[in-house]
């Protein structure tokens, strides 16, 4: 039987990628994701705001520069409501504990991102303009570009941040650090190829079932999210 390992686990821990923008860590209600990522790191998120007809709202964890940790959850406020992401909706409500639900790189061209994809043939959706409120009243703006097929989730959506919004790991509490982060399936050779042809470099690992890792280390302790 072929022996795989945990990508940290390694006497060489993989590096993060310059190009990851956010982790998104969902969980079935924000307070207690909230209080989950305190516990482990020391530090707590701050409450981001909603996502009108996404039925999510989020809380904020700076991770360094230009990365930070959303937790992610479903918005009380908005059940009942016309959904637009249901299916994201409807899979945090049957988390039964914290883990990794998407992640996202960044771009300063999401245009050259989408000329690329269609060059190499790969299905997408996007770019699509999106915003949230803060709690002080100033609104995010953004845009992002989804592929037809993540992969269930091991593949990224892309994001490109409007020129007057702060970035959310500038001004979201501080103190932790992303220290590792990779993705991993059972040979890597053909997740690998398909991040060559969207142009991301990630460390790709080899582990028994698909998979995506992080480490987060806080002045508390570690945090190991998969």
């Amino acid at each position: 039987m072929l022996m795989m390992r945990v990508p940290w686990s390694a006497a060489v821990i993989p590096i993060v990628t310059p190009m990851l923008d956010h982790i998104l860590l969902g969980c079935s209600d924000l307070d207690q994701g909230i209080a989950f990522v305190e516990q482990h790191t020391g530090v707590r998120p701050a409450i981001g705001g909603v996502h009108p007809g996404r039925g999510t709202r989020n809380a904020l964890l700076s991770l360094g520069e230009l990365h930070y940790l959303e937790v992610i959850a479903p918005d009380p406020a908005q059940v009942g409501m016309k959904i637009s992401r249901e299916s994201l909706v409807n899979e945090l409500r049957t988390l039964t504990a914290p883990r990794i639900v998407d992640w996202a790189v960044h771009t300063n061209d999401i245009n050259a991102i989408a000329d690329r994809l269609r060059k190499a043939g790969v299905a997408f959706g996007g770019p699509t303009p999106g915003s949230r409120q803060r709690p002080d009243g100033k609104v995010l703006h953004w845009q992002t570009l989804n592929l037809n097929d993540d992969r269930g989730g091991m593949l990224p959506f892309f994001i490109q941040w409007g020129v007057a919004s702060v970035h959310p790991s500038v001004d979201a509490p501080g103190g932790c650090r992303l220290e590792s982060f990779a993705v991993a399936d059972r040979t890597g050779t053909d997740l690998a190829a398909m991040f060559r042809k969207l142009g991301i470099e990630v460390d790709v690992e080899r582990y028994e079932h698909a998979n995506i890792f992080a480490r987060i280390i806080g002045p508390r302790g570690r945090l190991d999210l998969r």
